[in-house]
């Protein structure tokens, strides 16, 4: 689960650039960067929960909730908080962005568009109940936190 944990935060990075580009500036760089930190540690507890339903006891209600709300953060804007100078710095701890999330335009909307699609069809199949399409498109949408992790995020 840290994998993918921290798979998610990268591509949420990536998939909030897009849609937050014109959103309004707030907070100082480091605030910028512990808002996104808060907020990819929320979506790994989401994710977490998912994984937790899908491979042990299933509850719909905890699974609509946790889909629901990556879906919130992948449709709030976040990429806002991804402004000159929060490439490096440090919010709760350092930031692990790498530098081509700011350059790479192209490569950033891709992996945005795909996580931003895969968080709405989570919560699209979760409101559904059925165990099994939930399971494969929660492996999907971890694959998208992946391709965003693999390219714009450092190790640890």
């Amino acid at each position: 689960m840290n994998l993918t944990v921290k798979s998610i935060a990268a591509t949420i990075a990536l998939g909030t650039l897009a849609a937050g580009a014109s959103a309004q500036v707030i907070g100082k760089a480091e605030d910028q960067i512990r808002w996104r930190q808060s907020a990819y540690h929320t979506l790994a507890w989401s994710m977490g929960r998912i994984k937790a339903n899908v491979e042990g006891t299933y509850n719909k209600d905890q699974v609509m909730q946790a889909a629901n709300l990556i879906q919130a953060v992948a449709n709030s804007g976040m990429g806002a908080l991804y402004q000159p100078g929060t490439d490096k710095g440090k919010g709760h701890k350092d930031t692990r962005v790498k530098a081509e999330l700011f350059t790479d335009k192209e490569g950033v909307g891709k992996v945005a568009k795909a996580f931003n699609e895969a968080a709405n069809e989570m919560a699209k199949v979760a409101a559904t109940g059925d165990a099994g399409a939930i399971k494969a498109q929660f492996g999907k949408l971890g694959e998208t936190c992946k391709g965003c992790h693999d390219k714009f995020r450092q190790d640890d």
